[in-house]
């Protein structure tokens, strides 16, 4: 009996080390190969998973469904125009997304008002909505001649179901099957009551430790016919570089205040760093290769395109490039619909790194991440290739990217590690001025200032 009983015992510790083996030789196979044809597919991880710690209190622009595809919001007829319009304005915003669903979805939206943080105001939706409160998406089109299939959904706000009372932050909401829970996506946008006039500048900073990598934003509210009782506590200024907000400079309050002029002529405190053009690369055509396209081919049933390996230049000088400001457009050279005849293509990102970054990630950032981090846009690295690697699934067009680093547990991409900074660099600056006092319970939008770094008179 205690020879079977030892015997028993080294049965059960044999099946448990095989069990074990071949548990770990899996994990290996799958951690050490690079050979992901489909990577989109299979690295999906569901976004509410990747959204940031403070998500319950801000709303974001954010994509739920993995089924949606290039949500673009911008006003109408101008793709590549910031999503802000004057209150009771004639300019209207589009809202177009594509569902890689087969079947036509029942998508409702409904807009929601936001303070100057992004977090939903203390307001009934009957305050600052004329029409009603949620509504349908009624207009759609089907893909042509793509192998990638997808339905093309689009609307314009306001309309004549639904119109913005008052001004400030909105976040434009999509759901499905009438359940505001089942959210769709999100996308933030700006409507502005034009009561104080802005006069601003960008300049070389004055500060010799900035000098040579930021850009200086100085400003001056004025407001001749506005009432502002105590500026220091009712005026919230907010300025963006490009429209992104992980970085950008909230809370600044008046140097000087001088004959209903609030002068904001700081030395460091409204310095950003001024960054490197961003990368591009146009696949507008799948016919050919264009600039920094290494090949094109099929991989039946989807096109796949390579980039040329790009390199970090954290220490190069500056190089003037037309691009963007991070933003991309929707484009095909063989077609004349681009919203429903461009097809989508795998494309793949490679950037040579001698080792990975310990404390962080690097991500393919820009408007084709919606400014965001998650999977979709996070690199793997290669250790066989040395080589921060990313596959995203994009359709055709122009686009504009760059490599940033975020350190774990922070919301704030780093572009300087891998994309240098100059204070030369081509950006647009967007000053938000918001206005709470006690006369109403919300931020008011009250102006709205956007200047170019090297041309001021450019037209937004």
């Amino acid at each position: 009996m205690k020879i079977n009983f030892l015997f028993t015992i080294k049965e059960q510790n044999m099946r448990y080390f095989i069990r074990i083996t071949i548990f770990w030789i899996i994990f290996y196979c799958m951690t050490t190969s690079h050979k992901n044809y489909y990577p989109v597919f299979k690295r999906v991880v569901h976004p509410f998973q990747e959204i940031t710690k403070d998500y319950d209190r801000k709303h974001q622009d954010f994509t739920y469904k993995e089924n949606i595809k290039t949500v673009l919001l911008h006003k109408e007829g101008w793709e590549l125009s910031y999503p802000i319009i004057e209150l009771k304005g004639e300019v209207k915003l589009k809202l177009s997304f594509d569902d890689f669903n087969a079947d036509v979805t029942n998508y409702s939206y409904t807009l929601i008002h936001c303070d100057a943080d992004w977090r939903e105001s203390d307001l009934l939706p009957s305050d600052y909505i004329e029409g009603f409160v949620e509504n349908q998406i009624y207009n759609y089109d089907y893909s042509f001649n793509t192998l990638h299939k997808y339905i093309h959904y689009y609307l314009t706000i306001p309309n004549e179901d639904i119109q913005p009372k008052l001004s400030g932050n909105y976040i434009l909401k999509v759901y499905e099957n009438y359940d505001e829970n089942d959210i769709v996506l999100t996308k933030r946008f700006a409507i502005v009551d034009s009561d104080v006039d802005i006069y601003a500048g960008v300049k070389r900073p004055s500060l010799a430790s900035y000098r040579n990598s930021g850009q200086e934003i100085d400003f001056t509210i004025q407001y001749n016919f506005y009432q502002i009782n105590d500026p220091f506590t009712e005026i919230k200024v907010v300025i963006t570089q490009n429209n992104r907000w992980d970085n950008a400079i909230t809370d600044l309050k008046p140097l000087f205040i001088r004959n209903n002029n609030l002068i904001y002529d700081y030395n460091e405190e409204n310095v950003f760093p001024g960054g490197s053009e961003y990368r591009s690369f146009d696949i507008k055509s799948i016919r050919y290769q264009t600039e920094y396209i290494k090949q094109i081919y099929l991989r039946k049933p989807y096109y796949h395109i390579e980039l040329y390996p790009d390199k970090p230049k954290p220490f190069k000088v500056y190089f003037f490039e037309n691009e963007l400001n991070g933003k991309y457009y929707i484009d095909i050279q063989e077609e004349n619909n681009s919203e429903t005849d461009a097809d989508y293509v795998f494309v793949h990102f490679y950037l040579p790194y001698d080792v990975p970054l310990i404390d962080g990630n690097i991500f393919v950032f820009g408007a084709l991440s919606d400014w965001n981090f998650t999977k979709i846009n996070q690199m793997v690295y290669n250790f066989e290739k040395k080589t921060y690697e990313l596959t995203m699934l994009l359709k055709q067009g122009y686009y504009n990217y760059e490599y940033v680093f975020v350190k774990e547990g922070e919301n704030k991409a780093n572009n300087i590690l891998i994309e240098g900074s100059h204070y030369e660099t081509e950006n647009d600056y967007l000053i938000y001025v918001y206005h709470r006092d006690n006369r109403f319970r919300y931020d008011k939008l009250i102006g709205i200032k956007i200047i170019n770094s090297l041309n001021p008179n450019k037209d937004f």
